[in-house]
């Protein structure tokens, strides 16, 4: 066969992932803060682009709209920067000249639950104080003291050697936001060139501090740090911190035989742990609570259907000063200045559209969910349907991607609660008969109901769950139960047995 060149003609069809459909793109899956921090970015660098209803340039005086070609003209630089001072206005117009005070926070302790898990207890701690005289609210902001700050104050006035004062920096960079200190002494010793016996006697020193408790190496040393503090720690005690492990476990007649003592006595042993906080560097965390705040709005309309509404205060406005463009534009003398302001144009031009477009999606995705979840909107998350992504692009006919991007880090208030739109999407339990299938969110609920009803008496075991759904029409394994009990992080049978019983003894005990 005789090679030879020929020119042949193909038509054919790809998507190209031009820079501005890249840009449309990762705007759909933003959240509303990552949004407005994006748009900002745009409004310094693009100097056409303006807030809605608070106009950057176009506000300028008359006299300023009548400047001289030669005024203007000073504005062009001709330098690679290209028109860099036209963004001068803009960044001067965002600028915020309102001082912020602070809000110092000052946590107490709160109530603690056994944790199975580690032998100690969760705790919540909430509470704060505004400081300053500004009446605007939106001028506060919060600040925290943290932990290690708080530590290494005290550790100025507790440790007076310099040596000591800097192993004590060392250490208290190594404690966790619990108080904890993992790290090993030996090793740390041979970091630092100093001996174990300086290390332990900084550390002894360290363990003054408060709040009591930390730099503990684990929660039996923690909680012994309480109790000296207390004047509460004895040989009994000590035996009982060794116990821990069958506490957690509730093991309550390994625990009696352990520590040596009778039901009366350990009770008493019991409650005084209780008031104890495992955790006690919690009460100086720095991790500021940032309140979620919808996308979307659902509410009942007075025919009985769902009325759906963007959240307007969390969509950025923004326009095109096509105003100051004319006037800047006919100043541009070379192309680079004018290559420079048809991009600034173009880019302002596609975000205005993707803003737009995004918006559009958002709402038309959560129309959709709505529809498909209307039984959960009127009746609870018992009626939770099962749904896919797949189930909702066919029906606003768009791709499956679109709408997972839409849904991530998006949020929908509704007479129920706010959820992520993600929440809605659940896979399907099968239904033991012909009948519609149970969503595995509503299944989850349904074991929760069960646990919750339980008496000291009438625990449930997970084969028992099973058969109990399996007469509510739910078609479901033991090992699904399991999963979806440890996923609510709810103890076994076993486990839940013990604790009622210990409840019930400590009930009995005190009355």
């Amino acid at each position: 066969m005789a090679i030879t060149t020929r020119l042949e003609l193909r038509q054919g069809q790809q998507l190209v992932m031009t820079p501005q459909l890249q840009q449309a793109i990762r705007l759909l899956q933003l959240s509303n803060l990552e949004l407005n921090a994006f748009v900002e970015t745009e409004l310094e660098r693009n100097p056409l682009l303006e807030r809605d209803g608070e106009p950057l340039v176009a506000a300028q005086s008359a006299s300023e709209a009548q400047s001289t070609p030669e005024t203007v003209e000073t504005l062009v630089d001709p330098e690679p920067a290209g028109l860099d001072l036209l963004r001068q206005p803009a960044a001067a117009a965002n600028e915020l000249d309102a001082d912020a005070d602070s809000v110092d926070p000052d946590a107490g302790p709160g109530d603690f639950l056994p944790d199975a898990a580690t032998g100690g207890w969760s705790s919540l701690r909430q509470s704060g104080r505004m400081a300053g005289d500004e009446p605007d609210l939106e001028a506060y902001l919060s600040e925290g003291l943290s932990l290690r700050d708080h530590l290494a104050r005290q550790m100025n006035l507790a440790i007076a050697d310099p040596v000591d004062r800097m192993i004590g920096a060392h250490l208290i960079d190594m404690i966790d936001d619990a108080g904890y200190l993992r790290a090993d002494l030996n090793e740390l010793a041979g970091k630092l060139g100093a001996t174990g016996e300086r290390m332990e006697r900084v550390l002894a020193k360290l363990q003054t501090l408060e709040p009591t408790g930390v730099f503990a190496r684990d929660l039996k040393e923690c909680l012994a740090l309480q109790l000296k503090e207390r004047g509460r720690y004895d040989p009994l005690i000590a035996r009982f911190l060794d116990a821990l492990p069958l506490l957690a476990a509730h093991d309550l007649a390994g625990l009696r035989k352990a520590v040596g003592v009778d039901a009366e006595d350990l009770s008493d042993m019991i409650a005084e742990i209780r008031k104890l906080n495992p955790k006690p560097g919690l009460a100086y965390g720095t991790t500021q609570v940032q309140t979620v705040v919808p996308d979307i709005f659902v509410r009942a309309s007075v025919d009985g259907s769902w009325v759906v509404e963007l959240n307007s205060e969390t969509l950025p406005r923004v326009l095109i000063n096509r105003h100051y463009y004319t006037r800047v534009s006919k100043a541009a003398r070379t192309g680079k200045d004018k290559d420079f302001l048809m991009e600034c144009l173009q880019s302002a031009s596609w975000l205005v559209k993707s803003l737009d477009q995004r918006a559009r999606t958002i709402l038309r995705v959560a129309e959709e969910i709505v529809r498909q979840q209307d039984r959960f909107l009127a009746h609870g998350v018992q009626h939770l349907r099962p749904l896919n992504l797949k189930t909702v692009a066919e029906a606003i006919k768009m791709h499956e991607s679109t709408v997972s991007r839409v849904t991530s880090n998006k949020y929908i208030a509704t007479p129920r609660g706010i959820f992520e739109l993600k929440y809605f999407f659940t896979s399907a339990i099968a239904s033991a008969g012909d009948g519609e299938a149970h969503s595995s969110e509503a299944v989850r609920f349904r074991i929760k109901a069960l646990i919750d009803a339980e008496t000291p008496t009438t625990v449930l075991s997970d084969d028992k769950l099973v058969e109990l759904l399996g007469n509510e029409g739910i078609e479901i394994a033991r090992r699904t139960v399991a999963k979806y009990r440890e996923a609510m992080q709810i103890p076994s049978s076993v486990q839940r047995r013990r604790a009622k019983r210990l409840r019930m003894e400590q009930t009995a005990l005190a009355s």
